[in-house]
């Protein structure tokens, strides 16, 4: 197996970030790319057909950021954008690839602790202690989905089968997040990635659009042996999360999980997990949670994921 370069110290970074009418935050994004550690290769806005200034702000970015712009003519969504973004660096002369929202915000020398992560022989993802706009945790990291897992979240709900030995997906314990260690996936916002990973294992799986594209990455990335790393000292924070109140992306979010899963596992296993998403969705649609009722009638009609791809990508959302 390829293994990083060795040349962290000073470690020469990409950093792509994906816009969609991101005009509101993309200044702040890349004001907080500066005393991060790390070379600044290029900083790449991939922007996905917005309709608002996202362009013009990225052009007009803080001084001294090597900033290019490259536009995908239409809202092809977030793997297509990071694919595109890392397709116009010179990825032979980077030691990683940094990918992020533009809701995000780094602290100072995140990139720096993520990059220094990465020296470790195997290591090939780099995910930083994530916060919510007002300083608390926002839990980012996950197990790997098991149909168990599935069942245990969808009956106990996510922060007590946490509590119950882990035997849910989403890692809630803050105590969890205190510590830096290998883990089995994180959120796509922000993530860095080696660029001998990236060469190695491929592009991202532009099939998705949004939702699942990172957990697909990561678990192809360790197919081929690479780790993904928890790095708590590299702090970044995550200002806004639609799919939390936009009921057709929190549909897709839904579907998107259970499609990954019938990929990498048997009939018999994907159909126990699309049950266990379903059951979950079902209990707190009953409950009256608005996102919910839309993802379980996308789980009772998957077809209908189409439908919502062509309304998401469209802006219609």
């Amino acid at each position: 197996m390829s293994q990083p370069s060795e040349a962290i110290h000073g470690a020469r970074v990409a950093v792509v970030i994906v816009t969609y009418n991101s005009a509101a935050v993309l200044g702040g994004c890349l004001d907080s790319l500066t005393d991060q550690g790390v070379e600044l290769a290029a900083v790449v806005v991939a922007d996905n057909a917005s309709a608002d200034d996202s362009v013009a702000v990225a052009e007009s970015a803080t001084p001294g950021l090597p900033i290019r712009t490259v536009q995908l003519g239409r809202n092809a969504g977030y793997a297509a954008a990071i694919n595109a973004g890392i397709a116009a660096t010179d990825l032979a002369k980077l030691d990683a690839v940094f990918v992020m929202n533009p809701d995000c915000r780094l602290r100072a020398g995140a990139l720096g602790r993520l990059a220094a992560a990465l020296r470790e022989p195997g290591r090939g993802i780099a995910l930083p202690l994530m916060l919510n706009s007002d300083g608390t945790l926002q839990p980012s990291l996950r197990r790997t989905p098991t149909v168990a897992r599935a069942w245990a979240e969808a009956i106990l709900g996510g922060t007590l089968a946490d509590r119950l030995g882990g035997l849910g997906e989403l890692v809630m314990d803050p105590g969890e997040y205190e510590r830096p260690g290998p883990v089995a996936w994180g959120t796509g916002a922000a993530m860095l990635l080696s660029a001998e990973m990236i060469k190695q294992i491929g592009p991202w799986d532009e099939s998705f659009l949004l939702y699942s594209e990172e957990t697909e990455y990561s678990l192809r990335a360790a197919d081929h042996g690479w780790i993904s790393w928890y790095e708590p000292g590299a702090v970044v924070e995550h200002i806004n999360r639609v799919s939390a109140t936009n009921p057709l992306l929190a549909a897709l979010l839904a579907v998107n999980k259970t499609i990954l899963f019938r990929r990498r596992h048997g009939r018999v296993a994907s159909w126990a997990y699309h049950g266990a998403v379903l059951a979950s969705e079902g209990i707190r649609a009953v409950a009256g949670r608005r996102t919910s009722r839309a993802a379980a009638a996308a789980l009772l009609r998957p077809s209908r994921r189409d439908e919502i791809i062509q309304a998401i990508a469209g802006g219609r959302v």
